[in-house]
């Protein structure tokens, strides 16, 4: 809402945090035009950890800072939290801006302040309402008063923010002093100061060993869930994407090609570059094209089947190859297996040969797909 100037975020209310629609971001150099961002439209449900993949070039991050417009788009509309900001006022967006925090590759610390004083700094101009003595709160229909935070409030604010993020023994340490993994968890300290509704990550991991990875992602899971935060993270990296978020939304050359939960898109990828991502985080391709390279690995007999077997949810606890051989009598060499948890589902992927009388094992594949498993055969030895 607005108050004399003043731009006020309510409290979450709607299902939409972030909305985008018809992005455009094109950009001149020289003659040449570039359009750098082309009629993307993404929704950001409040609560969400949304990842924005693509490579060097596909317009991710020219996409997140259309968000808080640090990067002004061409055309489109950006709403956060049900406020269109691109009809805000100068002094309005900076208020607005307050409300959305964001961490970069690079950390972006001052390395001349102390780790307290970088926590800090975003607070030396925050204002409260003042209550008055007497009062109990604020009068949601009066303009509000607003006063400076004092140095006690301040610190008592980064003494929390440094204890949520692991650092309370560090306050007084500089940044020249920290690892690269201690120096993004002050970034996002620092970028929680201001109690936003939405954090922006722009590639927050792509500097850090995959040890480093875990830990800062596993910090921003706690971000949301004890916060409330929503996160967008922008990424190259399918497996940061399948490790924190419930939904993603693959870009190629200014476009989002695919976008949907992370468990519909890892199960069911509709397009090759989608299928590539989901292969460099799950490896199961290269394990299964290993096999198949392997002839006596394969081992392969006249009228067997090579299956892959693909299992989501509750059926991949299911006994279904025992009963291949028990009701079927199929016998089953397994092959290759795998099986990942994605959005707390589990995910599995079997290679199976399968050996025994070709209409026995017909109805064991049509049992197999009575059970909502997918199944597609990639050879049939001595068959079409």
């Amino acid at each position: 809402m607005l108050v004399r100037g003043r731009f006020l975020f309510e409290e979450k209310k709607g299902e939409h945090m972030i909305k985008l629609e018809n992005i455009d971001v094109t950009f001149t150099q020289g003659k040449k035009v570039v359009k750098a961002v082309r009629n993307v439209s993404v929704d950001v449900e409040d609560g969400d950890i949304y990842g924005i993949i693509g490579y060097s070039g596909a317009g991710k991050s020219t996409l997140v800072r259309t968000i808080n417009l640090l990067q002004r788009p061409t055309s489109g509309t950006v709403e956060v939290n049900g406020i269109d900001l691109l009809k805000l006022k100068p002094n309005e967006l900076r208020d607005a801006r307050k409300k959305i925090g964001m961490i970069f590759q690079h950390f972006n610390l001052m390395n001349t302040l102390s780790v307290f004083d970088n926590v800090a700094f975003p607070l030396k101009k925050a204002k409260k309402p003042l209550v008055e003595e007497g009062e109990t709160a604020v009068d949601p229909t009066a303009e509000p008063k607003l006063v400076k935070l004092t140095k006690q409030e301040i610190k008592e604010k980064v003494d929390s923010l440094l204890q949520l993020v692991g650092l309370e023994d560090k306050a007084n340490s500089y940044p020249s002093q920290l690892s690269g993994g201690q120096k993004q968890r002050v970034a996002i300290a620092r970028a929680l100061a201001n109690d936003p509704d939405v954090l922006l990550c722009d590639e927050a991991t792509s500097a850090l060993d995959p040890k480093t990875t875990y830990s800062i992602l596993e910090l921003l899971k706690k971000v949301n869930e004890q916060l409330g935060i929503t996160i967008v993270i922008i990424t190259h990296e399918m497996q940061v994407v399948k490790e924190i978020c419930n939904k993603v939304a693959v870009m190629e050359d200014g476009e989002v090609i695919e976008q949907g939960t992370v468990l519909d898109i890892f199960t069911n990828p509709q397009r090759n570059l989608t299928k590539d991502f989901i292969d460099t985080a799950t490896h199961i391709n290269q394990g299964i094209e290993t096999v198949l390279s392997h002839e006596q690995l394969l081992n392969l007999k006249e009228g067997d089947y090579l299956v892959k077997i693909s299992f989501v949810g509750a059926s991949t606890g299911e006994p279904l190859i025992t009963k291949l051989s028990t009701q079927f009598q199929v016998a089953a060499n397994i092959l290759f297996a795998n099986v990942e948890i994605i959005q707390e589902t589990p995910v599995g992927t079997l290679l199976v040969g399968l050996s025994g009388e070709q209409a026995s094992i017909e109805s064991a594949l049509s049992y197999i797909k009575g059970q909502g498993v997918s199944v597609e055969v990639l050879e049939e030895k001595g068959g079409a």
